[in-house]
């Protein structure tokens, strides 16, 4: 018995003993990821002398053709990219990036390849954010540039610097961050474009501080000289202009530098360009063409470069500021009409969705939305996963084996990118969907606010797992299939003939399969017909507009003139019988 007791001790010492010693190599492992190759980022107190908050961004570029800053992507020749937060650092503090910290398309630093490398770090600030829904939430405040965390003003960068790698020696590489990001500097007024920015009630309450919506103005030809007339409006929505662009009142430049754009094949794309927006202006100035009003809105928010124009729990009531606050404060400056029949929203890609969104959430404030390859409008097909149905977001998962979701594609079908690089990316510029990026700012308008105050994951940004329950509160609130679907009792009747949607069967980005999902509802619908238009480019990449004539390179810079002629078919239409369709017609 002793003899066995005695055995039983020898055994479960050695178990214990070598459980230890697992431990102890674990342990030193750990140490050695965290130790082993590390960079130290620190910024002088002559950029800051206050503490300050924020991510911390390192970029280690192949090559110096352009700063690393500028060359993240997720493509196959990806810069490695890695993030951290902080918070109150402070001047020549040093925060650390080791093998320990998340990085993309290398997970960890210390598997990086040997190699020389163009490294540069970027300290992108934010702001703290008491929520009237009673949340602290901390952000990046839009500083005119449109939410953009490489370009931003008043964000800490470093310079390029070069150096060897080897992430089997222990090394510690400084980078400090000793320059600031300038101010943008503001578009001037011009006789034909006006510039006005609106301190918004409505949002300001939401984010415990002043917001202000941005508009750029065209105002017609003859507008001083006939203060008589007023005017419809068209909405072009869309990503963060920096001013009204496509409008141009001189003759393209003879001595511009030629550019090439690969994206379209077209040699001299900017002289292009500026002859396309001359065109316009003089189309516009000309004796026949109708006297209208066009805005283009700036709405950055701290989470993108666009709020969606939606109502959102995270974001706020932006849907409701550019509806009844921005657009009815411009209608009385420059003498719209300021009726629903006259108003008509339009856009390409986010815009393209913005414009549906808004005529679906507010039908009776619009008369017409021409959504070009809009964002998913069905989540069905939310770029390559139904939300509702997959398990997972970046696997078709099967058997024996998974298969890659694809989420960027050319004409040709040749796959540039996947959904989980995407996100990936994305987790390692900002978490809590603060990375500025595509499928963060979805999560950002259609997700309920967490506990913590920011948005809801969809799914697991490491695993692609998807979360139904967050799947159903996307249904119920921003599936514009669905809710059209839903409530068509109500909102057909409102929606008849208003309805116009184009995608090019080759979508870059898959968009035009929720255009198949959609168009089938639409075409069987009764009491009404919906009576509008759904429209395919045959081999069209992202993002078509409704040309069969002309590739995209052409049509995008087209969108005011492509669409008067249907817009003014719907208002000859649709306009009640003591609508003012004269005055403006000079």
């Amino acid at each position: 018995m002793i003899g066995t007791l005695k055995s039983i001790m020898i055994l479960l010492l050695a178990i214990y003993l070598s459980s230890c010693s697992e431990s102890n190599q674990l342990a030193s492992d750990t140490k050695s990821d965290t130790n082993q190759f590390q960079f130290s980022l620190s910024f002088p107190a002559i950029v800051s002398t206050e503490p300050l908050d924020g991510r911390i961004i390192l970029i280690l570029a192949h090559n110096d053709k352009t700063e690393p800053r500028f060359q993240v992507n997720s493509g196959i020749e990806a810069s490695e990219v890695l993030g951290i937060n902080v918070d109150g650092l402070k001047p020549n503090e040093t925060a650390l990036i080791n093998g320990g910290v998340f990085g993309f398309p290398v997970e960890s630093l210390n598997n990086l390849p040997a190699g020389d490398y163009y490294v540069q770090a970027v300290f992108h600030k934010y702001d703290t954010f008491n929520l009237s829904s009673g949340h602290t939430v901390k952000l990046p405040m839009d500083q005119g540039e449109g939410q953009h965390w490489n370009r931003s003003p008043g964000n800490l960068f470093s310079t390029t610097k070069k150096i060897h790698i080897n992430p089997e020696l222990v090394e510690n590489i400084s980078i400090v961050m000793d320059q600031v990001i300038p101010p943008i500097t503001e578009s001037k007024d011009t006789k034909y474009i006006k510039h006005i920015k609106l301190k918004s009630k409505l949002l300001s309450k939401f984010w415990g501080r002043d917001i202000y919506l941005g508009a750029h103005v065209l105002l017609p030809e003859g507008f001083d000289e006939h203060p008589q007339s007023k005017y419809p409006l068209m909405i072009f929505h869309g990503h963060f202009p920096s001013d009204f662009g496509g409008f141009r009142e001189t003759p393209p430049d003879e001595n511009i530098e030629c550019k090439y754009s690969k994206r379209f094949d077209i040699p001299c794309y900017n002289r292009f360009q500026q002859q396309e927006a001359y065109d316009f202006y003089k189309m516009w100035t000309g004796p026949d063409h109708p006297r209208m009003l066009i805005i283009e809105i700036q709405h950055a928010t701290p989470y993108y470069d666009d709020s969606y124009a939606v109502n959102s729990e995270s974001q706020g009531p932006w849907g409701d500021a550019i509806t009844y606050e921005l657009i009815p404060h411009i209608e009385k400056q420059f003498r719209g009409i300021g009726k629903g029949w006259s108003r008509f929203t339009y856009g390409g890609s986010t815009g393209g969705w913005e414009a549906l969104a808004v005529q679906v959430k507010y039908p009776d404030e619009y008369n017409g939305a021409f959504a070009a390859c809009p964002d998913p409008i069905d989540f069905r097909a939310y770029i390559q996963t139904n939300i509702y149905e997959d398990k997972n977001a970046y696997f078709n998962e099967g058997l024996l084996q998974n298969i890659d979701k694809p989420a960027h594609r050319n004409y040709l079908g040749e796959i540039t990118t996947t959904t989980e690089r995407e996100n990936l990316l994305e987790l390692a510029l900002g978490d809590k969907s603060r990375s500025g990026q595509q499928w963060d700012i979805w999560e950002a308008t259609y997700s309920p606010q967490g506990e913590d105050g920011y948005p809801k994951r969809l799914w697991d940004k490491k695993t692609g797992k998807i979360d139904k329950a967050v799947a159903e509160y996307w249904r119920e609130n921003y599936d514009l299939r669905y809710i059209m679907e839903s409530n068509w009792s109500t909102l057909g009747p409102k929606l008849e003939g208003k309805l116009y949607i184009y995608a090019g069967d080759m979508d870059n980005y898959y968009l035009n399969n929720a255009v198949y999902l959609t168009e089938d509802f639409l075409k069987q619908t009764k009491n009404p017909f919906y009576n509008g238009l759904v429209d395919y480019g045959d081999r069209d990449e992202h993002c078509w507009n409704g040309d069969h004539e002309n590739g995209n390179g052409i049509s995008r810079l087209r969108y005011n003139t492509m669409y008067l002629p249907i817009i003014m078919k719907r208002i000859q239409d649709s306009a009640p019988t003591d609508a003012d369709l004269t005055s403006w017609r000079y």
